[in-house]
């Protein structure tokens, strides 16, 4: 809503519509297009709200006229004028103020510009870097600027729905300790401790568990974190969580007061968000669709062919089976028709994301076969591959034999490879949880167990006992809010129990003397009356970046780095002075 009365404004140029007609208005913004129609001179005049076309007539103001004669675009100008109708014949539909103009009565440049680096209209086709350099130009733009103001609203809504529900929003510090919790620290030597560091959040993780302990209850902030990892469309250095806690409560009291807030802030973007969310436990999730974040809008699931198989003479696959492992495949609908050529392209994808080959055949019309390998199956396993697959003229079978689990993720990949590569319709938003992820996981490299979520992760009550005994059977009470095949939120209840968290840590080869140095604080705290807690993160920018309908999130954000990790406007990250890092105590080779 506008003030007028903390402006040199009465209006905004976006918000003039018939119901103004007649009103003396004063605007004020940059010009965005001149057009000289020899007596008559107009100017589209735009500021957050939107643009307004102006009109420049000798007649009505001689002076007024003549400046605009002159103004060019961008530059920043005060107008003062009446409300009226556009003649007929001239009004724009496609603008939200195409009813009206503002015949201008007299005009004051605010200030000029220089010819920008590319024009407002033009700048998609302009290089990122280059956009990315002179953002504040970019930002004009009316596109770029309905994403803030979007981003705004859901942010806002956000807070709205938390505090009705008794959420108290608090600060956690900034510059933290280095603890380990999957990705790089961004470190900040300290001048006054030399030799010791700052660690910047990659979460609040640990500062919300403590806030628990301290009897806040409901918790959440709009939290600033930082993860110094390779960057990619949907991660930059430094990002936006919606950052939730709550203790005395149950996974399912957690998803379901989150599906509540969600429809709200989904309905504040102008999105209808059916709940209850459907449920996805990880184990369906990676068996039907090779990913833990699904995109279901789509089909093509996973599908087993390790029975129909099962004595197959074809030795991958035999060998497959023998050592414990499985044959799945997806029915590429439509494909069947693809050169050699392409399939094999997609032999080199399924190699990429770790499998060790592709089968595949291909059935281009009814009763034509073409594949390499069909030749050694029986007409039985024949039989039973089209039917497993629900096969088709048209269709393109392929299929991954290898251990269950490199299975399952190289066809999550090649299915979503498939979709992108048949234009597969994937429309609207598709939300569901993931839940009940493994506690641990297997870090084969380095021959340990690295936790799934996070070290604080609490396991299922009926698994405590397979924490020593088994951790890679022991499941947890952890889930992930997944929409159109990205994690946009994810969350765990926690170990509220020092004696657990330690026997935890312990697993991950954290022994007692390093989990004391690392991690006393907070099993200290546990030891003095922790309640039962649990809660989430969302990814804004992710959420923001989907809501909008754009690929990456250096789109959502106001001053984003590049792939690179680099500021093209401000020359970050550079060097500093020698003094400066005498001060902390550092030196460069």
């Amino acid at each position: 809503m506008f003030d007028a009365r903390y402006s040199i404004r009465t209006h905004v140029a976006g918000a003039l519509r018939a119901a103004n007609v007649g009103e003396t208005v004063t605007l004020a913004g940059w010009v965005h297009r001149r057009r000289d129609h020899g007596g008559l001179v107009f100017i589209d005049v735009r500021d957050r709200s939107g643009l307004v076309q102006c009109v420049f007539d000798p007649d009505a103001s001689g002076a007024a006229f003549v400046t605009a004669e002159r103004v060019r675009p961008e530059w920043v100008v005060k107008l003062n004028g009446t409300v009226r109708p556009r003649p007929e014949g001239t009004v724009n539909t496609n603008l939200a103020t195409g009813e009206v103009e503002v015949i201008i009565t007299s005009a004051e440049v605010l200030n000029s510009s220089e010819t920008p680096p590319f024009e407002i209209d033009s700048a998609l086709d302009t290089d990122e870097t280059l956009r990315l350099k002179y953002r504040y130009i970019d930002i004009r733009r009316p596109e770029v600027m309905e994403t803030f103001l979007l981003r705004d609203r859901v942010t806002q809504r956000f807070r709205k729905s938390l505090e009705h529900r008794g959420f108290l929003e608090i600060e956690t510090p900034i510059l933290g300790k280095s603890t380990p919790e999957g990705a790089r620290d961004f470190i900040v030597p300290s001048r006054l401790s030399p030799g010791e560091f700052y660690a910047l959040p990659q979460s609040p993780q640990l500062f919300k568990q403590l806030l628990m302990v301290g009897g806040v209850e409901r918790y959440y902030q709009v939290a600033r974190c930082f993860r110094d990892e390779d960057l990619r469309a949907d991660r930059q250095p430094e990002f936006t969580q919606i950052d939730i806690e709550m203790s005395f409560i149950t996974q399912d009291d957690i998803l379901g007061m989150m599906e509540e807030v969600m429809r709200e802030v989904m309905h504040e973007a102008g999105v209808d968000l059916k709940t209850p969310l459907p449920r996805l436990t990880y184990a369906d999730a990676m068996d039907r669709y090779g990913s833990d974040r699904p995109d279901t809008r789509f089909a093509m699931e996973l599908v087993s062919l390790s029975e129909n198989f099962a004595t197959s003479e074809f030795k991958v696959f035999a060998g497959a089976l023998s050592s414990g492992g499985a044959i799945k495949g997806i029915n590429a609908k439509s494909a069947g028709d693809w050169s050699r050529s392409k399939i094999d392209a997609l032999n080199q994808v399924a190699l990429d994301a770790g499998a060790k080959g592709l089968a595949w055949v291909a059935f281009p019309t009814e009763g034509d076969v073409r594949s390499p390998i069909a030749k050694f199956f029986s007409d039985a396993e024949m039989s039973g591959l089209r039917e497993a697959m629900m096969v088709e003229p048209g269709d393109l079978v392929l299929m991954i034999a290898d251990a269950k689990d490199v299975a399952n993720e190289v066809l999550g990949t090649l299915r979503l490879k498939m979709a992108e590569e048949l234009a597969i319709a994937r429309d609207g938003f598709e939300t569901l949880w993931v839940v009940d992820f493994p506690l641990f996981k297997w870090d084969a490299e380095e021959k340990r167990y690295d936790a799934n979520h996070h070290p604080f992760t609490r396991p299922f009550d009926e698994h405590l006992d397979r924490i020593p005994a088994d951790p890679a059977g022991a499941l947890s009470y952890s889930y992930d809010l997944v929409m159109n095949g990205l994690e946009i939120g994810g969350g765990t209840l926690r170990i509220h129990d020092a004696a657990l968290q330690r026997s935890v840590l312990g697993v991950l080869g954290i022994e007692a003397e390093e989990a004391d140095a690392q991690f006393g604080f907070l099993l200290e705290a546990l030891s003095l009356g922790a309640p039962p807690h649990g809660g989430i993160a969302l990814g804004l920018d992710r959420l923001i970046m989907l809501l909008a309908g754009k690929h990456s999130i250096r789109d959502v954000i106001a001053f984003p780095k590049t792939s690179s990790g680099s500021c093209p406007l401000t020359g970050a990250p550079g060097p500093v002075s020698q003094r400066q890092l005498r001060d902390v105590h550092l030196r460069t080779d």
